[in-house]
């Protein structure tokens, strides 16, 4: 009974910490002292769970590599030796670290050994674990195929579970606390350093960052900080500098409602169906209309709108690029008072509509296929 209550007591602190995210725990340093994640935030990390007599530890030459060439730019290196595969990692931190020196001239920041794995994991693992799980080893590679043939040996269901699988499992992490990736230790180290090199540099950054918002808060956009955003779009570059966009900027609440009105009547059972239900506009406070003359134009506009939304990113708004919306206002007669509030010339159309407010969620990416990309060399 008594350790049934122990382990809830456990998980209750560690539900705590999750909820606050990586910047709620602590951990111990080479001297046993506290160290709160909380100094790191706003650096980009990269925490590896490492050991000293594997196949593996030459990896901290090239970690240390990465830390001397992205560390001024906000990259830290979170060291934690672990002995709980292969026992490769034996001796005291304090001799750990005197081997790690003189082997590797690490330089970067090496924590007191934990478990990450099992009863005495540190919650900071549990809580790695549950936001990026295992998604395999690359078979087409030797080291991977071998990893996989040696763990499937011991249980072959092992790939369906969260657990850190060997040394040098590592987990990067964004300015904003998230967690990006989990890389293997067969992963390659060049696949590491160009997602490091997206995360340190802020343009990079903004750019990975940037999701399709579609829940938003109560909240209107400030009207300077709209101005400001508008400013990025029309310095995007157009054909011999023709700037064929035409961009409004809906304000008006109430027209917004207005035109959400007519769409409620058209489509009634649409709407019944979302209990979350406020506007037509993915229930965004505030609307970019881009409107292109009624041939051409589309490649501009579209340069036009990533400048708009990647501004809008950096500000802390999300956005959401809409097609469908412009449809029912095209076709739809009774949204006429919407489209002549536009003030639209007579030879343009209204091509899209972005819609700009404050996030209330934070999706995931969705998967890119890099095999579209061919380089032709």
């Amino acid at each position: 009974m008594r350790r049934t209550i122990l382990s809830l007591l456990a998980m209750a602190c560690v539900l705590n910490l999750s909820a606050q995210g990586i910047y709620g725990f602590k951990v111990k340093d080479d001297a046993d002292k506290d160290v709160s994640l909380s100094d790191y935030k706003g650096k980009v990390l990269l925490i590896v769970n490492t050991a000293t007599r594997c196949g593996f530890t030459p990896q901290y030459k090239e970690l240390e590599a990465l830390y001397e060439k992205y560390h001024s730019q906000g990259l830290e290196i979170l060291d934690f030796p672990c002995n709980q595969f292969g026992q490769q990692a034996p001796g005291t931190i304090k001799e750990i670290h005197e081997f790690c020196t003189a082997n590797f001239d690490i330089q970067f920041p090496q924590f007191d050994k934990i478990e990450v794995n099992g009863a005495n994991e540190h919650p900071l693992y549990t809580w790695l674990k549950a936001q990026k799980s295992f998604s395999g080893f690359d078979t087409n590679d030797q080291r991977g195929k071998m990893m996989d043939g040696m763990l499937r040996k011991q249980d072959a269901e092992y790939d369906k579970k969260s657990d850190i699988k060997w040394n040098f499992t590592k987990f990067l992490v964004s300015r904003d606390g998230r967690v990006l990736k989990r890389y293997e230790p067969t992963d390659k180290m060049a696949g590491v350093e160009a997602d490091i090199c997206l995360e340190v540099n802020p343009v990079l950054s903004n750019i990975m960052a940037r999701r399709s918002i579609r829940k938003y808060l109560d909240k209107p956009v400030e009207h300077e900080k709209l101005e400001v955003i508008v400013k990025c779009g029309i310095n995007a570059p157009s054909g011999m500098n023709a700037q064929p966009w035409i961009v409004r900027v809906v304000e008006d609440q109430k027209l917004i409602a207005d035109v959400t009105a007519v769409y409620k009547q058209e489509n009634a059972e649409q709407v019944k169906r979302d209990k979350d239900f406020k506007n037509m506009f993915r229930n965004a406070p505030n609307l970019i209309c881009v409107c292109t003359p009624a041939k051409g134009g589309d490649l501009d506009a579209g340069l036009l709108g990533e400048n708009i939304m990647l501004a809008a990113q950096s500000m802390g708004l999300g956005t959401c690029c809409l097609g469908g919306p412009v449809r029912f206002l095209l076709s739809n007669e009774k949204c006429k008072f919407f489209l002549d509030r536009l003030d639209i010339p007579a030879d343009y159309r209204l091509n899209y509509i972005i819609a700009i407010g404050y996030p209330d969620e934070q999706p995931d990416a969705k998967p890119r296929d890099a095999s579209k990309v061919k380089f032709i060399k």
